[in-house]
Order: structure tokens, then C-alpha cells, then sequence
């Protein structure tokens, strides 16, 4: 999403050049799961220009139900469900990301009864018969997530996370006790207390819950979040978002130093739970 590109949404543009240094770089570091969508602009098409000659070095993740409109200076991101956008979806997305398969498709968004009563389900079903798609997936959350779970048909699942927003942990274990390929997004909460684009709620979480006392040193804010994300036990990857080298860098630093301590993550879930209960009690 972080490589969109101009007449989208926010206020970070990548231009070309920086597109491709960093897609080039993601792989020199090891990582193999690329998750886009056809609702992020010039992603698809940017990965499939730099990328098609690589593309046996990562699993690549598209997502489908998206009806994007583009207007004159920025693009209006819909979701529709019927067969007409997801078959839409996959031949333009095979075009732009110049590949003959998707390794995983997921709905992005949508209930469980209307991808089921519109026969979107068995439609996925038929495009990894064809050899077009290899697994199912859904990105989603509360209060959609749940239902769509109990269907037991998808091969991985998508799921917002972080230490300052657990609240769909329930959520996580359900899918990994199904045996789901469980996916986390928003792992790094955003960029934390230091990001570029300030989440006042958020960082009054980090705040309220004293985690500065916790960091370890030489680890900045974004840092330890990423790293208490890549701690939990039962999630298969954290897709992160990124325009930037020099995050990409410190996210793999992250990455590398590994799991936090036991002591750490208790405390961590202890404060944090603690804000989280204080701020829904009724006052």
C-alpha cells in the first residue's frame, strides 16, 4: 500500500525510482510474502515491472471484491461483491503483476453470508482448479471476522494487530486453531508514537500504559511494537508497509534481534490491558 503511488490518498508519495529500490531491496533481505491489492494505486503494476524476474522469490498476495474509482486527484477505494468485480479483479491482476498465478487471493472485506450467497466462494474455488490462484484467504476483522471464520473454507487469514491494539486475539486463535495461515497487519501500529502520521489514540495508549520504561536499549518506539508483534505465537507473518529504505532497515533490525523476553511481553499485555479496561469502563 506504501508504494500506491500519486492521485490516491495521503500525503507520502513514492516516486518511481524509489519504487523499485525498494522492492528490490524487500527481497535482498529475505522477505517472501507480498501483499498489494488492486484498491493501492500503481502497486500491482509496480511489482510486476521490477519484480517479474524474481518472481520465484516470494509468495505473492492480491486481494479481490475491490471496485476502485479514479478521479482526477485521488482514488475512491469501494468493495462490490459479485462475480463480475472478482473475475474483474483477477485478470487485471494477473495482467499488472505479470504472473499466471496468485499464490493466495483474499476477499478484501466483505460478510460471510453474502460472499456465500453470491457464490464468490466457489468462484475462488474454480479459479485454483484453472491453476490460477494456489490458496483462499480473507483480509477482515471484528465484527465480520468471527462469522467468517466458522465457514472453515479459507487456507489464511488477514488480521489487524499490535501490542496497542490487541483486540482481536480471540480472533488470531480461532484461526490458528483451524490451522489457518494467519497474517498480521498493522503489526507496527502505525509507526507508533514516532510515526510521520500521528494516531492521537494510539499513542495515548502508549503513553497511559508508561511503555518507554519497557524499551530495550538502542530500540526505538516502532522498533519494540514490531518486535512484540513478531513475538506472538501464533501468527505465520506481519506484513508491513513501507516507502522508505531507511524503515525498511530498521524494520529487518527489528526483525533480527527477535523475540522480546517473557518478562517484557507480560508486562506489555498487563499495562496495556490495564488502559484498554480503564478507558471502557463507564463513567
Amino acid at each position: 500500500m506504501g508504494l500506491r503511488g500519486p492521485q490516491t490518498w495521503g500525503v507520502r508519495i513514492v516516486p518511481e525510482t524509489q519504487a523499485e529500490q525498494i522492492l528490490h531491496a524487500v527481497l535482498d533481505a529475505g522477505i517472501s510474502l507480498l501483499d498489494t491489492a488492486p484498491d493501492y494505486g500503481l502497486a500491482e503494476e509496480r511489482i510486476g515491472r521490477y519484480l517479474k524476474h524474481r518472481r520465484s522469490q516470494f509468495l505473492l498476495a492480491t486481494k479481490c471484491g475491490c471496485d476502485p474509482i479514479q478521479h482526477a486527484d485521488h482514488l475512491e477505494v469501494r468493495h462490490t461483491w459479485n462475480t463480475q468485480v472478482i473475475r474483474h479483479n483477477l485478470e487485471t491482476s494477473l495482467r499488472r503483476l505479470q504472473t499466471d498465478c496468485i499464490d493466495i487471493l483474499q476477499f478484501h472485506g466483505g460478510d460471510a453470508d453474502t460472499l456465500q450467497q453470491a457464490g464468490l466462494i466457489d468462484l475462488l474455488h474454480t479459479f485454483r482448479q484453472q491453476g490460477r490462484i494456489r490458496w483462499l484467504g480473507i483480509s477482515s476483522a471484528l465484527p465480520q471476522l468471527p462469522a467468517l471464520l466458522q465457514l472453515g473454507v479459507f487456507d489464511t487469514v488477514q488480521v489487524p494487530w499490535s501490542c496497542l491494539a490487541p483486540q482481536h486475539s480471540q480472533c488470531i486463535a480461532a484461526a490458528a486453531a483451524q490451522g489457518c495461515g494467519t497474517i498480521i497487519r498493522g503489526g507496527i501500529a502505525q509507526g507508533g508514537p514516532d510515526a510521520e502520521i500521528q494516531r492521537p489514540q494510539l499513542n495515548d495508549i502508549w503513553q497511559q500504559a508508561q511503555l518507554d520504561d519497557l524499551l530495550p536499549p538502542k530500540t526505538t518506539r516502532a522498533q519494540f511494537i514490531l518486535r512484540c508483534t513478531l513475538s506472538h505465537t501464533q501468527h505465520h507473518s506481519v506484513i508491513v508497509g513501507t516507502a522508505s529504505l531507511q524503515h525498511l532497515q530498521e524494520n529487518v533490525a527489528a526483525a533480527a534481534a527477535g523475540p522480546l523476553p517473557a518478562e517484557i511481553l507480560q508486562q506489555v499485555h498487563a499495562r496495556v490491558t490495564a488502559v484498554l479496561a480503564q478507558s471502557s469502563t463507564p463513567r
